[in-house]
């Protein structure tokens, strides 16, 4: 692996972003133990290293190929010695449009479950959530899209 396993919890978004950075999926995938999941923003999960690798690789090379990932916010709850759940708020730029362009910049909550092994923190489980600023929910109306319920 290019970058180091972190040796505490508070540094595994950067080694995130620096794996994100590399545009390899398998440098994503080191970060995780062999039978860990990831779930993304849409909904998706792969179960294992390779099935995690796989889809990272496509979209760093394709859509996210010159995106830039930086770590924002990060809090940690340990569960024990070896045991921690991290979010942090990840600043996304340089997405690839379906059609061509840019675009704007998006946040997203990573939540991670690490467990401390021999050779540093790694996680068991990831899941994405994509930041909606002002919206409470998600309704399905023929299209799915953010709600905001509260009154005017």
């Amino acid at each position: 692996m290019a970058n180091r396993w972190p040796s505490e919890p508070e540094e595994f978004p950067a080694a995130f972003a620096r794996a994100w950075a590399t545009r390899e999926g398998t440098e994503i995938a080191a970060l995780f133990t062999e039978d860990a999941d990831f779930v993304n923003v849409t909904g998706l999960w792969w179960t294992g290293r390779d099935r995690i690798a796989a889809p990272h690789d496509y979209a760093l090379k394709s859509f996210f190929a010159e995106t830039e990932l930086r770590p924002g916010r990060i809090a940690v709850r340990r569960l024990g010695e070896d045991i921690a759940v991290l979010r942090c708020r990840f600043t996304l730029t340089g997405q690839r449009l379906p059609g061509g362009g840019t675009a704007g910049p998006r946040q997203t909550i990573l939540l991670f479950v690490l467990q401390d092994g021999p050779e540093g923190w790694r996680a068991v489980t990831a899941q994405n959530t994509d930041v909606v600023p002002g919206m409470e929910t998600h309704v399905n109306d023929g299209t799915l899209r953010a709600a905001d319920y509260r009154p005017r």
